[in-house]
């Protein structure tokens, strides 16, 4: 079973109401990340490559990667499959998504 498919901002939403930690990337650039973040790990995504040691020991644990919309996140997610991480999950819809359903 392929375990790298995407998730939604409903299933997202609920992973961070319950507290329990979870390893979530945002590749956004620093600028987008200060305006707006949901607290996860900056790494634009045109630092992924050189940034690779800091997931090192993520591997093998779910990832969860998003982005502003979910395109970059998506490159980041085939990248890091590509690098040998095989449990890693983009948000679709990303950030813009995730603020449209807490606005509900």
């Amino acid at each position: 079973m392929d375990k790298n498919y995407d998730i939604t901002v409903e299933q997202l939403k609920e992973m961070l109401e319950s507290e329990t930690p979870i390893n979530l990337i945002d590749v956004r650039e620093d600028y987008e990340y200060e305006d707006d973040n949901l607290g996860a790990k900056l790494i634009p995504l045109g630092e992924l490559p050189d940034r690779l040691d800091e997931l090192e020991e993520l591997k093998g644990q779910p990832i969860y990667i998003h982005c502003r919309s979910g395109a970059r996140s998506g490159r980041a997610k085939d990248f890091l499959i590509a690098k040998g991480f095989d449990d890693v999950h983009n948000v679709s819809g990303g950030i813009l998504a995730y603020r449209e359903l807490e606005n509900q």
